[in-house]
Formats: C-alpha cells, structure tokens, sequence
C-alpha cells in the first residue's frame, strides 16, 4: 500500500495524508480521523526513510554495548514504556564483538533515526560531539563534560562508597573490587566504572587499605568466575568483594558456590539491582540505580532535544544500598 492509495481511499489530496503523518499544524480532527480510518483499513506503513524526508523518522536508535546485561534490558523498558504515549518507536544496535561501538553508531545514523542513545561508547568525546551534530544524542553511563549531547547517569562515586563502608562496617578488610577496565581506552576515564573504581581506591585509603592491589579487570560474567576462582586458592583470600554490576557478581557467587563458601566466608556486593538481585535464591547485596527511572530520563531529555532544546542537560541520579543476603560479617578469625 502507497500513500496514494491512502489519499484515494481517505478522498483527500496526498499532501493531506502527509500533514497527518506528520502530525503538522493545521490538520482537522475530521480531517485526522477520516486518514487514520484509511490508514487503518489498508494496513499501510509509511516508510522510515520516507519519513525522514518528510521531516522525521519517528525513530530513535539505541546503541547497546551488550544483549545480556539485565540492568541495561531494564533501561530499554523504562525507554519504550516512556514512549507509548509518543509516536516514537525504537530500533537497536548491538555493538560488535570487541565492544566497539562507533559502527554501530553509524549504523543507526545512517538510518536516519530522529534521536539516538549511546550507552558507554566506547569513542572519544570529540567524535561524540561530532555526531550530535547530525541527530539529537544522550549518553548513558559516561560523565562527559559534553555540549551537543546529553548525559545521564548514577552517582557513581557515591555508589561506590556505600558499597565500600557497608562493608567495612561489617567487618571486611581484604575487599576485592572487579570491574571492566579500561586501559585500552583512555577516553573512558569517566565512564561510570571508572569513576567507581575511583571511588573504592579513595575509601580504601581512607581506611588506611591498600586498593591497588586490589582491583581486578573482569568485564564479563565468566571472566569474574575465572577471577575470582582465583582469588580464592590465594592462601590469604578476600572477604568481600565489590563487583563493578550485577552480571559480575554472578560471577563471583558461582566461585564461592564451588568453592562451598556461605555469605559469612565471602561477602558480595554488586552494582545496579537489577531484577533477579531481589530473587530469594540470589538476595544480592548491591547498589540500586533504577533503570526504569534512567530509561524514562534518557526518552524525556530525547525528545526535548527533538523539540529544539540546544543547551547541554547533565543528569545524575542518586543511588542506594539495597542490603539483603549475600553480605554478612567475616568469621572472627580473620
């Protein structure tokens, strides 16, 4: 079906069909009604790139650095769920499998989406900035001190040192922190697990702890397991370990699950309260940032971009410490 065969069906002129597409200023609601009807009973679907000519796609591309991490699946609902009431839909771009994800960027600008969402791009801010020139952006998961695009994101640092002195006010002092490194980008010096492993070295040396060497690089799930199997057969193993999200805490609970350790012989806290934290079967001690309220902050500030706001929005969220079962105090003997 064509928009012609809209306009005939509807007994209005093509242009007609496309204010009303458009939803441009002017249009009746008899007018409105009798095209949407047309619409309806032809079952037609405007092309995007058509759409885009006509002066918006109504889509927003979402850039993802992974399918997998619960947390950022939670972020995507608060977005689509805050869109329902919009005429905007959304369309996804996974990262490749180095975690780069400038193609993947390019991909949805090349579509011509009307907005975009970036979640921990790993490019430099220059590049960001460039590309906000040519779509509205936010950024997630980056503290960038940006102009063309926004940013929302946790308070990381804070995050971080409610992680930290819940545990040492139950007793910890050897605490491990893994997280995703980011020595081969330089650029991500303020993403948001760089800034809490920041936050834990500072808390460490505040309690008169040695945090270097103490942080391990542990991006995935089975990297953390991989790690922290062998933090355990150290001959003075940690306590408590502070994982940079929830997925890597996965990881370490399957560890001490092998190694047969209960809550008191390692404690776990990780990042996010995503939802199977909550699970009875998990009780994960972690650090919640709502990612439905995140999800619905990035379509909000979007689509004041769309509408003409050009002002950088920078947005931070308050975190807070969800104690459940996976931390407790460490055996008196150590």
């Amino acid at each position: 079906m064509t928009i012609e065969d809209v306009a005939a069906l509807a007994g209005v002129s093509r242009a007609a069909v496309s204010k009303v597409l458009r939803n441009a200023y002017g249009v009746s609601e008899p007018m409105q009604q009798r095209v949407q009807a047309a619409i309806d009973d032809l079952g037609y679907r405007p092309r995007v790139a058509a759409r885009a000519m006509r002066g918006t796609s109504y889509t927003l591309g979402v850039e993802l650095p992974t399918m997998a991490n619960p947390f950022l699946q939670g972020v995507l609902g608060g977005l689509i769920g805050f869109l329902e009431a919009t005429r905007y839909s959304v369309i996804i771009a996974p990262s490749d499998a180095e975690g780069n994800s400038t193609q993947a960027i390019q991909t949805l600008l090349d579509y011509q989406v009307a907005g975009l969402v970036t979640i921990g791009a790993n490019a430099t801010a220059d590049w960001l900035e460039a590309q906000a020139t040519r779509s509205p952006m936010v950024m997630l998961g980056r503290h960038d001190e940006s102009v063309n695009y926004d940013t929302v994101g946790d308070d990381d640092a804070l995050g971080a040192r409610l992680a930290v002195d819940h545990l040492y006010s139950l007793g910890h002092r050897r605490i491990t922190h893994l997280t995703i490194g980011a020595a081969q980008h330089p650029h991500m010096s303020r993403s948001s697990h760089a800034m809490r492993a920041r936050s834990y070295r500072h808390r460490m040396r505040r309690y008169g702890l040695t945090p270097e060497t103490h942080i391990i690089a542990s991006p995935t799930e089975e990297s953390a397991y991989i790690s922290t199997l062998g933090l355990l057969e150290q001959p003075i193993p940690p306590t408590a370990i502070f994982a940079g999200h929830d997925e890597l805490a996965l990881g370490v609970m399957r560890a001490a699950a092998q190694f047969g350790l209960g809550r008191s012989e390692l404690s776990i806290v990780g990042y996010d309260d995503s939802t199977f934290a909550s699970h009875p079967l998990i009780s994960l001690t972690t650090v919640r940032q709502s990612s439905d309220e995140v999800g619905k902050e990035v379509g909000s500030l979007l689509l004041q971009r769309i509408e003409g706001r050009t002002e950088a929005a920078h947005v931070v969220i308050t975190p807070e410490l969800q104690v459940r079962g996976s931390s407790a105090p460490p055996p008196p003997t150590t």
